[in-house]
């Protein structure tokens, strides 16, 4: 009887880190800065902290998931280890399934809109070229996707950079201009603070893609955790530097009337001409679809090697050591989703996928450490934290929704 094949496990703390930047740091910075400015006014990096925090929350109980279960299609397993249900934990590693592609359907249909600006290209033509494209990518090998997408990551990260770079002397005036920043005891500022959070935490969402890729990292129980913690890390402090830079330079109001405030910030900053941060832009975006689609596919997979979908799907080729099926239905949906769906109902139907999916994983967190909660040499977080990231991950749920009643 022939050996089922494995993935390969060839991705280092490193790798893992860009990777999470890769789908964290993405297209959200380079326009959520104008309309968050518009929200909080000078309250907006506070807001980011908040979110940062917030979001953190729900990154720790991944972070010490990852390290009990160090297994593809995480979201599953958490769920099925929590509640013990193979049809609750099915319809979870599903909804991460549908998050990621619904996801990266709608940041080719935004790369295409960048695209256009630059060259006359037809849309579905377009689209079908850049699935292509990115499909080739995930199946050609776990180590070559990932380091294109690490490459995409340096360049997104060396363009927001720049801008920090070129801000550099605007931050001096920081101690002077602190007393603006802060709340104080006011409660239209807390409540400016709370609203831009709402915005602010979705550019803070990524981390949950990590674990999705387990099987394929060296040191598993120790790497993937580090790294979760280090991308949160790593990504609050990009935000704020550029979101005092933006806040320090120019007015909310006018931040807020920029429909690329990050190219304006880079204008503003170096007098030069901001094609180079609209063309990283679009890495940005392309990278974050890159990504997505990478971790749908192993979704996939992890699925079919637990036998809650088709085994077939979990078939590894012998050659590239990617699950090509998978990466096939995977593109196949990113296609249709793309082609039929608009950029914001994509992106409203991602973010209440993935709420949803932080709400049963810290719940699944708290009811595995009432049965085991400390097991040795790996990350324990206190019993308390994934309460209280339930709480925040239900609360965005009844915000989101109670817009549409």
């Amino acid at each position: 009887m022939t050996e089922k094949v494995q993935l390969k496990r060839t991705l280092g703390l490193a790798q893992m880190v860009l990777y999470g930047l890769g789908t964290t740091i993405g297209a959200g910075i380079y326009a959520l800065v104008g309309e968050l400015a518009g929200i909080s006014g000078y309250m907006a990096p506070a807001a980011f902290l908040l979110a940062s925090l917030m979001a953190g929350l729900t990154a720790m109980s991944f972070a010490e998931l990852s390290a009990r279960f160090p297994r593809a299609a995480g979201a599953s397993l958490y769920v099925m280890q929590g509640f013990g249900s193979r049809k609750l934990a099915t319809l979870t590693g599903l909804l991460v399934f549908f998050a990621g592609v619904v996801s990266s359907a709608a940041l080719i249909n935004a790369f295409i809109g960048y695209l256009q600006q630059f060259i006359e290209i037809q849309r579905v033509f377009g689209i079908a070229m850049i699935v292509l494209i990115i499909g080739g990518l995930a199946a050609w090998g776990i180590a070559q996707s990932v380091f294109v997408a690490s490459l995409i990551t340096v360049i997104e990260i060396g363009g927001l950079g720049l801008i920090i770079f070129y801000a550099a002397p605007i931050y001096s005036e920081l101690p002077a201009r602190l007393p603006e920043l802060l709340p104080g005891t006011e409660s239209t500022n807390w409540f400016a603070i709370y609203a831009g959070a709402l915005l602010a935490f979705y550019a803070f969402i990524g981390f949950e893609d990590m674990v999705d890729v387990a099987e394929e990292i060296k040191d598993v129980k120790r790497n993937l955790p580090r790294a979760i913690i280090l991308t949160l890390g790593i990504t609050t402090v990009i935000y704020m530097l550029i979101m005092l830079a933006a806040i320090l330079a120019m007015p909310p109001e006018e931040l807020q009337k920029e429909k690329a405030p990050l190219l304006a910030l880079y204008q503003h900053f170096s007098a030069s001409d901001s094609i180079i941060i609209g063309l990283i832009g679009m890495f940005a975006i392309i990278n974050g679809s890159l990504i997505q689609t990478i971790m749908a596919s192993r979704v996939l997979y992890g699925l079919s090697s637990r036998g809650h979908i088709h085994q077939a799907i979990s078939q590894v080729h012998n050659i590239t050591r990617t699950p090509l099926i998978a990466t096939a239905i995977a593109i196949s949906c990113i296609f249709i989703f793309a082609i039929v769906g608009e950029l914001a109902t994509l992106a409203e139907a991602t973010s209440l996928i993935i709420l949803t999916i932080f709400s049963m994983i810290n719940l699944a967190l708290w009811r595995i450490k009432k049965v085991d909660p400390s097991p040795a040499d790996i990350l324990i977080i206190p019993h308390w934290l994934p309460i209280l990231g339930f709480i925040v991950s239900a609360g965005f749920i009844i915000s989101q929704l109670s817009h549409f009643i």
